[in-house]
């Protein structure tokens, strides 16, 4: 790739997330245009709004479409493209969204001030949980400055830590978060909370079974250990029986010949001291 679109195409990417950082807090937390009333237009826009981003997310993330990108793509710029359609999926959300009378629940009081507190005290424990997995890895940072200095980006062990020895999507937990800790749930909002909950639930089965497919049976033996969810107890959010059947991470990597950044979910998850 040129060397100077390449920098320039870094450069805008993380402009564009913080602007869309800056957007989703305001969206999220309910600062929205002036509700209209309940029409079978607006509910059609919020639902296609929903699921556009739920879509477009889970597609491309898949192996299949990863492999087929990287025939017309460097590796280096897989999180660049990521990041960069998955800003532009919430900015369209936010952009286009109808919100809608009347509030199904609205908070007062106390309860209106716990409900914000854990709505503001969930972000920073979503930067957190990105953190474990590598904060710079989700935005494309870490690929793309690594491609700026000329250096391969190092191998990514998968060794929980923290959050995941606990469960193993506190990511999509805190971004459920968001969510639900709403102080007015108007009939808007129930449509993103339903829509995107249920997103959620089959994206992390799908983030489970990317990883199982990129790490094999290290993968399958945490899925094993650890649930997905707290309190979940069965089906495939659950814990999951061992069943050894894949070789390891690196000997799939060492017999493809694939590089640490063609792995696109592969977690650095050291062990705390």
């Amino acid at each position: 790739m040129n060397r100077l679109l390449g920098l320039v195409a870094g450069v805008l990417n993380h402009l564009l997330f913080a602007v869309t950082v800056y957007f989703l807090f305001g969206f999220l937390a309910g600062w929205t245009a002036s509700p209209e009333p309940v029409s079978f237009g607006a509910v059609a826009c919020d639902v296609a709004l929903c699921l556009q981003f739920a879509i477009s997310h889970s597609w491309l993330l898949l192996p299949h479409t990863r492999t087929a990108i990287g025939k017309v793509l460097p590796s280096a710029f897989y999180g660049t493209l990521f990041c960069t359609a998955t800003c532009l999926s919430l900015l369209l959300t936010i952009a286009c969204w109808r919100p809608m009378t009347p509030s199904l629940i609205e908070f007062s009081g106390s309860a209106r001030i716990a409900t914000l507190t854990a709505f503001y005290l969930t972000w920073p424990t979503l930067l957190y949980s990105l953190s474990l997995t590598g904060l710079g890895y989700q935005t494309g940072f870490t690929t793309w400055w690594y491609w700026v200095r000329r250096q391969k980006a190092p191998f990514r062990s998968f060794e929980p830590r923290s959050l995941y020895r606990w469960f193993r999507h506190p990511i999509y937990l805190s971004f459920a978060g968001l969510l639900w800790f709403s102080p007015r749930v108007s009939l808007d909002r129930a449509i993103l909370i339903g829509v995107w909950t249920i997103y959620i639930a089959i994206g992390s089965t799908l983030k489970d079974r990317r990883l199982v497919h990129y790490l094999g049976d290290s993968y399958r033996q945490y899925q094993s250990q650890v649930v997905g969810y707290p309190g979940v107890l069965w089906g495939p959010l659950g814990k999951i029986a061992f069943e050894p059947a894949r070789p390891a991470l690196r000997l799939v990597m060492e017999a493809k010949d694939l590089a640490p950044e063609e792995v696109p979910e592969v977690v650095s998850l050291r062990r705390a001291a």
